[in-house]
């Protein structure tokens, strides 16, 4: 089998960034892409943004609901980077131009107190090395065409990571019960789903221990300061230019976002 060029790979997904444009998956042109061959993709890609200025300003899970990693064929979340030029500032504007085809969807946040370091990471270790935990939108922006791909595709387009608003009102991460946290989430004034944090493998913060758990088995770890998104409890939907998202948390402040064409 030919050796996966990964750093090739890497400059293919960012030129689909800069260049607003799908393309296509990655999986539709080799004969097999592992999953560890994707993260190294991800990896490779994480270099370049980095090579050009951008910052790490944490980590983001995918796939913990129940739900899609039966979907998806898989028993742990996947992982992919927050990278500091993908924060929304406070007006809550997403730029529409500057990607391909976004769709929304809210997160349970946690912003570290103390690094993390796996294995052995309980959700308890995380509750007492997290500062806060909030609410955000993330919006996501697959580079792959008709938003269609595999789970390896996904991983190497950093798991479709594109912008996050990080909402405010944080509480401490016992200051409530993480699994009866409530979200509804609305779009274009319309309640489109409602969830609790027992959505997330039915516990947040045991999401967060299976990332660093996961990171510690490649010698990372997540830091002080960072901001982890332990995933989305519902459907991400579309975003259109002039439509308003909005994410209603029982426990924290609400969190918008609008599409600006």
């Amino acid at each position: 089998m030919t050796a996966i060029d990964h750093a090739a790979w890497a400059s293919y997904l960012l030129a689909a960034v800069d260049d607003r444009s799908a393309v296509t998956a990655i999986t539709k042109q080799l004969d097999a892409l592992s999953i560890d061959d994707a993260y190294a993709i991800q990896a490779a890609l994480l270099e370049l943004h980095l090579g050009r200025g951008d910052t790490v300003a944490g980590v983001k899970l995918g796939l913990t609901s129940a739900a899609k990693q039966e979907q998806m064929g898989v028993t742990e979340p996947v992982y992919g980077w927050v990278l500091g030029s993908s924060l929304i500032d406070g007006s809550g504007e997403v730029d529409l131009g500057e990607l391909i085809h976004p769709r929304c969807e809210p997160e349970f946040v946690f912003v570290l107190g103390e690094d993390l370091a796996g294995p052995g990471v309980t959700g308890e270790d995380v509750l007492d090395a997290t500062d806060c935990v909030t609410g955000g939108i993330e919006v996501i922006d697959s580079r792959y065409e008709a938003f269609s791909f595999t789970l390896p595709d996904v991983i190497a387009d950093n798991t479709s990571a594109a912008r996050v608003a990080i909402g405010s009102g944080a509480i401490g991460p016992r200051d409530a019960d993480l699994t009866t946290l409530g979200c509804v989430f609305e779009v274009a004034g319309e309640v489109v789903a409602t969830a609790t944090g027992a959505a997330l493998l039915g516990d947040p913060a045991s999401c967060v221990a299976m990332l660093a758990n996961h990171l510690g088995k490649h010698g990372q770890r997540l830091w002080a300061g960072w901001t982890i998104l332990a995933g989305a409890p519902t459907d991400a939907k579309p975003l259109g230019a002039g439509t308003r998202a909005r994410a209603r948390y029982s426990h924290f402040d609400s969190v918008s976002i609008v599409g600006k064409g």
